[in-house]
């Protein structure tokens, strides 16, 4: 056993010491519902970058490359200053919703490079520009452009024109649980000599200005303080997480001052102390000598390093954060790092095939990096937001009817993965249910403990809902929890050789509560066809369909029925599982299994029977029910027609005889109800090996379906299935009481408002769906074995078996990141630095999704959440999930 993975034995995982520091500080906190306050709910006007080096932050803080305890007392980021910038670089910058031409916008250049999970080594590369960073330019472009144009990102200012840049490479190594070492490395990798400012910043979160004598949850009585003790030394001393020290190697200087507002600056309103947040930035950049506190002590402290780079020239800085002091705090330093570095190889080769090639294991080390390093403490008490605080001012009236303002229980402060900490800094529910996958591959009771969060008392609601993220908790996102229950179960089952039967039984019973809300809230009129709004894919529809239809009436969804179809069938399996230790749950597998035969027989009737299946094209599709009881089938083909797939379950040999309870009532039911069963596969027909299988979809009708998803002319792109068939290049047009609706094949990013612009399922290339999809077609193949064969491409004439499709698809999925023969990685598109500069090009970003065409990455571009699917898909060789 590595030395990584004894330390990951502590079943609770939120005890786990080793992993009491970690990067669970967010890469951005304003602009955040959290900190809004204002009357509208007008988050990112509310609270925008230019007030964050001024502002204390409420509920979390951000930095740059950093680290904080699990309770996020003390905060540890890098600042940075080319003696050119207008803002000291404490933070990332970006675009807020509203200024980017496609909504949010981080415009950086970083890369998350290493990580274990217990972080015990951990390393980041930020490439920061030697020239004035271009924050109006950025703004100001974006702002011209529309939806029809591309991005304006960093590269395209000439800011790394002539490779006039450094490298600055964060680098984390625990010599024990409580005793840091940071190294920093800063490389030249212009043509000329530059000035470097590098600022290490230690600090307090803000728990003392909101005018509690006691404090909420994850604030502490007592103000905290730091002092200098010493020539490069900082002494931080917290009411409740003790007493630290930061030891820097040979600084130029340290500075002090108060974790405060600078009400001065952005209210013209009297600042409670001389010190506030901002006194860095005035002191380096606005030369104001007196913004720094002279007796050495505040709320926040700063390490000052300065030095002049020659071309090429790598400068290596030092420091140490512990909870004891120590007199040679440097002595062991070199060792201890090649130590923790060492470590972390060892992991990584244990868990790595070994005839997985170099770069493969680059991509999928580098997926895993990005997961580990997007761990964020997400602390949000909706009451306490929606009553305000009793300082320093009440919150407008109307907010206690607004947002969120029937999730007032739930009360977060845990340690969550993130789909993105700048992009995303807040937590997703089904995001975070694929995140779960390759997460169990690294650190089983950390995945095992997220699914378990998001069902615990004070976040799933009193109803049964779960959470969807923090701009609505309300919406409605896919029913995944099931699946990535059952998965993680099984991934874990395979890999410790035990059953976790005490974390499957766990929450299988939480999510029977949130699948009786879904049967109760979402199926109005009761006849198993659901509505599922806007359930994640935002603009796959005509129309936004978490609101009222422009049209009136209602969608009956294809996916939305779909979606429960499958969560029948996920909570079936968990059932089966449970009872082969527990006969009882038997009587919830015969429940669960008849779920599933009403859903299936509603949603595979033809429209004639208000069914989703069309006959014709041989393909499902939405159905508009308008006021005057007219029927409307919205024949787009997308995403939405395929989910269908995914409800589909295989069933092993003997399981059945092991069960015979379950067996007999099954029997009984699909004797007594022999109309549930005639458009779908029927379970008493045994397939390849003896094995039994549930799905929604025939034979006949899977091969239909296929000949879509394959098509190239439709959904089959080179590097994966299409959100919406590209046949839609020809707009589909909808007229209805004399207005006009489309929808076009859009590959790259939406030409369309809807959702803020931020998103687009028509056209591009998503993982979390493309995941889904193989691991159908291995349960088909495991069912209907080689002799149900598929053309691939359709028209090709090479038939092929499900099997091979499904690691075709995975070969798709995973060449987006690989590179191609002549040295191309797709994701980076025309990104010339990306794919030839030894300094970039074996760097990966997973973005948030992928051109449907030629695969360059698009969105978020460092959502390493459901994209680290890849490195699930690059584990198993030969692209098999």
């Amino acid at each position: 056993m590595t030395a990584v993975l004894q330390r990951l034995v502590t079943p609770d995982d939120e005890r786990s010491p080793w992993k009491k520091w970690g990067p669970y500080l967010s890469e951005r906190a304003w602009g955040t519902v959290r900190e809004d306050y204002s009357p509208d709910g007008s988050a990112w006007a509310y609270f925008p970058h230019d007030h964050a080096r001024s502002r204390a932050y409420r509920w979390n803080e951000d930095g740059l490359a950093g680290i904080c305890d699990r309770n996020q007392h003390l905060c540890f980021a890098l600042a940075l200053w080319n003696g050119r910038d207008p803002i000291l670089k404490e933070r990332l910058f970006g675009l807020a919703g509203p200024e980017g031409n496609h909504g949010e916008d981080v415009k950086e250049v970083y890369y998350y490079l290493d990580s274990t999970p217990t972080h015990c080594y951990m390393k980041m590369l930020y490439k920061y520009p030697q020239a004035a960073f271009p924050y109006a330019d950025l703004v100001a472009e974006n702002g011209r452009r529309g939806y029809d144009d591309f991005e304006y990102e960093l590269l395209d200012t000439g800011v790394f024109d002539g490779d006039r840049y450094f490298d600055v490479f964060v680098e984390y190594a625990k010599a024990n649980e409580e005793d840091i070492l940071v190294r920093l490395t800063a490389i030249n990798r212009g043509p000329d000599h530059a000035e470097l400012h590098l600022l290490p910043t230690l600090w307090f979160r803000n728990t003392w200005s909101w005018g509690y004598a006691d404090g909420p949850l994850g604030d502490v009585p007592g103000r905290p303080q730091m002092r200098q003790v010493g020539e490069g030394e900082i002494e931080a001393d917290h009411p409740a997480a003790g007493r630290y020290w930061l030891t820097a190697d040979q600084p130029l200087d340290l500075y002090f001052t108060e974790n405060e507002t600078n009400n001065r600056r952005l209210f013209d309103s009297p600042n409670q102390t001389p010190y506030v947040k901002d006194a860095f930035h005035r002191l380096l950049i606005g030369g104001q000598g007196d913004a720094v506190n002279p007796t050495r002590t505040g709320t926040k402290g700063a390490v000052h390093f300065r030095r002049t780079l020659e071309p090429g020239e790598a400068w290596e800085v030092r420091l140490r954060l512990a909870n004891r002091q120590n007199p040679r705090p440097f002595h062991d330093f070199p060792n201890l790092l090649a130590a923790r570095q060492q470590e972390a190889d060892e992991f990584y080769t244990s868990l790595q095939k070994p005839e997985l090639t170099p770069d493969e294991k680059r991509v999928q080390r580098q997926a895993f990096a990005g997961l580990l390093w997007s761990k964020q403490l997400y602390y949000y008490d909706v009451l306490h937001w929606l009553s305000g605080d009793p300082l320093p001012v009440k919150p407008p009236a109307a907010r206690l009817t607004g947002r969120n303002a029937d999730w007032r229980h739930l009360n977060n402060f845990d340690v969550l993965s993130m789909p993105d900490k700048w992009e995303y800094p807040w937590y997703a529910a089904w995001d975070l249910a694929f995140h779960t996958i390759p997460l169990v591959l690294i650190d089983p009771a950390f995945a095992k403990q997220q699914l378990v969060l998001m069902t615990r008392e004070w976040y799933m609601h009193p109803n049964g809902q779960l959470p969807a993220y923090e701009w609505a908790f309300g919406d409605v996102n896919p029913p995944v929890h099931a699946w990535a229950a059952w998965r993680v179960y099984k991934i874990d089952l395979r890999r410790q050789g035990r059953p976790d039967l005490e974390f499957l039984e766990g929450i299988f019973h939480k999510l029977l509560l949130n699948f009786t809300w879904w049967v109760n809230r979402k199926d109005i009129d009761g006849n198993n066809v659901f509505q599922g709004g806007f359930l994640g894919l935002d603009n796959i529809s005509l129309f936004d369909r978490s609101q009222a239809l422009p049209t009136g009436g209602r969608i009956d969804q294809a996916d939305g029925t779909a979606w429960m179809g499958f969560y029948s069938l996920g909570m079936l399996r968990i059932a089966l599982e449970l009872a082969k230790y527990n006969p009882i749950y038997q009587d919830l597998g015969t429940k669960f299994f008849e779920h599933f035969l009403s859903i299936a027989e509603a949603m595979s009737q033809g429209f004639d029977g208000a069914g989703l299946w069309d006959e014709a094209d041989g393909f499902f599709y939405d159905i508009l029910h308008l006021p005057d009881e007219r029927i409307v089938p919205l024949k787009v083909r997308s995403l939405v027609g395929l989910i269908p797939l995914l409800a589909v379950e295989i069933l092993e040999p003997g399981l059945l005889e092991k069960l015979p309870v379950f067996t007999r009532r099954m029997h009984w039911y699909l004797q007594n109800r022999p109309q549930l069963i005639g458009n779908m596969t029927s379970i008493t027909e045994t397939g390849q090996e003896e094995r039994h299988m549930l799905g929604v979809v025939t034979r006949e009708r899977l091969a239909c379906i296929l000949g879509y998803m394959l098509d190239e002319q439709e959904f089959l792109s080179p590097y994966g299935i299409r959100s919406l068939s590209k046949i839609h290049e020809t707009p589909y047009l909808l007229d209805i009481g004399g207005n006009r609706f489309r929808i076009s094949y859009q590959p790259a990013e939406a030409r369309s408002g809807l959702f803020g612009g931020n998103s687009n399922w028509r056209g591009p290339i998503w993982f979390p769906i493309n995941f889904l999809l193989i691991e159908a077609l291995q349960k088909y193949h495991h069912y209907f074995g080689a002799d149900f064969t598929v053309e691939l491409p359709t028209g090709s004439g090479n038939w092929v078996t499900l099997k091979d499709v499904a690691r075709d698809l995975s070969r798709r999925l995973t060449s987006i990141f690989l590179q191609t023969p002549f040295g191309r990685r797709p994701v980076y598109g025309g990104l010339a630095p990306c794919q030839s500069d030894p300094h970039w090009r074996d760097y990966i970003l997973f973005h948030e999704y992928f051109h449907g065409d030629n695969g360059a990455g698009l969105g978020a571009s460092h959502q390493t959440g459901w994209t680290g699917l890849v490195a699930k898909l690059i584990q198993q060789s030969g692209g098999r999930p």
